[in-house]
């Protein structure tokens, strides 16, 4: 069997350019969910809804869609402050080890608010269980853990 080709890096951030004025033009869009960073929050498969929201509609704890280097990212918002019109937005994946740099005012584009899962609506919470927080941890110190947690919902979801 052929692998199927990977998209260039054009085509994928023309596609991302795509999603976010498709976001910003209509207020909703759906995109299926290809990264690790959040996990064991939203998994490889997901689909998440993402509404148009501006800055003064983000609080902590909010997990929001970014456009940043014509990639998309979804992180949860872990600082806001300062004044509503220029208020500063830092994000951080739950499975990544550190924070990301402070969001540019054009770079926020939305925020989930559904994660679908198996035809499951699921409503992100703001904050993570004790046991969400320690499987975030030790995908944040293993690629391996992080692939082991994939593949153990990947069999759970087919069984």
């Amino acid at each position: 069997m052929t692998p199927l080709p990977q998209p260039s890096d054009e085509t994928h951030a023309l596609k991302c350019e795509l999603a976010g004025e498709v976001l910003r033009s209509s207020g909703t869009l759906r995109l299926r969910v290809t990264g690790w960073s959040m996990l064991p929050t939203v998994m490889p498969g997901d689909t998440m809804v993402i509404e148009h929201i501006h800055r003064d509609g983000v609080t902590e704890g909010d997990i929001v869609l970014f456009g940043r280097d014509r990639r998309l990212f979804a992180h949860r918002v872990v600082t806001k402050g300062g004044q509503p019109e220029d208020s500063l937005v830092v994000t951080r994946g739950d499975a990544m080890p550190a924070a990301d740099s402070p969001l540019a005012k054009d770079e926020l584009l939305g925020k989930v608010s559904l994660i679908v899962r198996n035809g499951r609506c699921i409503a992100p919470s703001r904050s993570l269980r004790f046991s969400e927080r320690a499987v975030a941890a030790l995908v944040r110190s293993s690629e391996i853990a992080a692939r082991v947690v994939v593949g153990v919902y990947g069999i759970h979801q087919s069984s």
